[in-house]
């Protein structure tokens, strides 16, 4: 927990800084252990850069060891969008 709580707000600054990213939010749950993750992205693109990004951050290294549960989902938006 140590280790999220020192590297989470950078890595909240720099996804909310990212083009593309709508929202992103990082809560505690009941469990001390467990935080809920909710982002959003204007389109798949975005995502994938901030994939990359993540993926070479000082978060990635950093946290490594913790584990991770994702759900993606994809939000249309009228015919034809995503």
């Amino acid at each position: 927990m140590d280790v999220v709580l020192r590297y989470l707000p950078e890595h909240v600054r720099l996804t909310r800084a990212e083009p593309g990213c709508l929202s992103f939010e990082v809560t505690k749950t009941d469990d001390p252990m467990v935080w809920r993750v909710e982002e959003l992205f204007i389109d798949q693109a975005a995502f994938d850069a901030h994939q990359m990004r993540t993926k070479a951050s000082a978060w990635a290294r950093t946290t490594a060891g913790i584990r991770r549960d994702y759900e993606v989902s994809i939000i249309v938006d009228g015919p034809g969008k995503a």
